[in-house]
């Protein structure tokens, strides 16, 4: 690959100790399609962050940016367009310039959640879903699947206003979507997601009653540190099929890469090129 001034870039914005995954996933998939482009890790401290997003696509080789912690939240303010799907979530992980000059912005984190769930074959129009845990990841997964035409979604989380805020913002974008607040019981569910750390390891306690859980439920995990979680092993021992949490981050993927205007890929090519070691 010629690395130069016409090498096209891929910000990856976070804190500045922040360990940053997407270059040893995305540089080795450019470099096998010959694409001239790098991902490329830049550490910025909040108060300096605002500033910087502009200074950023001031280069005349940008092609985008992603975002992560802690600037998701701070990025929807930034934008001069962003989709129902940042409004939901209030935060974006996906940053670039429009035809008109605009910076606009979009989030994939519960994207990639929902492709992995629909390349295993479950259709999730009219589906009642349930998120438990309502933080940055819940939320985005949460707006992914309402625009997935689901008919309903229950969220729960110990912090019962940020439950509640998600889920008004969910009502003011999808008011045909019914939206349910208070419990974590998963009867009557078609999809279960655990977006909290519970459940992680064996002998945690687990975020649901696994044992509410029906056989035909489809039950996904946001983990990435441990593949098959105390969680996910209990749902399949239910009987249930499950959705590993690094899944997510492999499906999203796919998704940036359509969105910044390169060949796309798939999750699977992305495993077999990707050097997390």
């Amino acid at each position: 690959m010629n690395i130069d001034g016409n090498t096209e870039l891929i910000a990856h914005i976070g804190y500045p100790t922040h360990s940053f995954k997407s270059p040893l996933i995305y540089n080795p998939y450019f470099e096998k399609e010959g694409i001239n482009a790098l991902v490329v890790p830049m550490g910025c401290q909040a108060e300096h962050y605002p500033v910087f997003l502009r200074s950023v696509f001031q280069l005349t080789n940008i092609r985008g940016a992603l975002i992560t912690m802690p600037h998701k939240v701070t990025t929807v303010g930034l934008l001069d367009e962003v989709t129902p799907t940042v409004k939901v979530a209030g935060a974006c992980n996906a940053v670039k310039l429009d035809a008109r000059g605009r910076l606009v912005g979009d989030m994939f984190d519960g994207t990639g959640f929902v492709r992995g769930v629909q390349r295993k074959g479950f259709d999730l129009t009219g589906k009642h879903a349930m998120v438990v845990g309502t933080g940055g990841v819940g939320s985005a997964i949460a707006a992914s699947l309402a625009a997935e035409k689901i008919s309903a979604i229950s969220l729960f989380d110990v912090n019962t206003s940020a439950c509640e805020a998600l889920a008004q913002r969910l009502v003011n974008e999808y008011p045909h979507i019914q939206v349910n607040t208070g419990s974590n019981d998963p009867d009557g569910h078609d999809l279960v997601v655990n977006a909290t750390p519970m459940g992680m390891n064996d002998g945690d306690p687990l975020p649901i009653d696994v044992s509410r859980l029906a056989p035909e439920t489809f039950v996904g995990e946001v983990v990435m540190r441990t593949e098959m979680t105390a969680f996910l092993q209990a749902a399949q021992n239910r009987g249930c099929q499950v959705q590993l949490g690094s899944d997510m981050l492999f499906e999203q993927i796919p998704v940036y890469l359509e969105y910044f205007g390169f060949k796309t890929t798939t999750a699977d090519v992305l495993r077999t090129v990707a050097s997390l070691g």
